[in-house]
């Protein structure tokens, strides 16, 4: 399913696209979850350092 999504993006704007998964800590629990991003490949690095 992820591939068709990508793909799919792809095709639109004739951009590459990448996937990012951030691991993020919850205030409450303590605990961590799973945050998926579909980025283009250019602002990886922005959206990885939180800005």
């Amino acid at each position: 399913m992820a591939k068709k999504t990508v793909a799919s993006l792809k095709k639109a704007d004739a951009k590459t696209f990448t996937k990012v998964i951030k691991m993020v800590k919850k205030e409450g629990s303590g605990g961590y979850s799973f945050v998926e991003q579909v980025v283009p490949s250019d602002e990886v690095d922005k959206t990885l350092s939180g800005k």
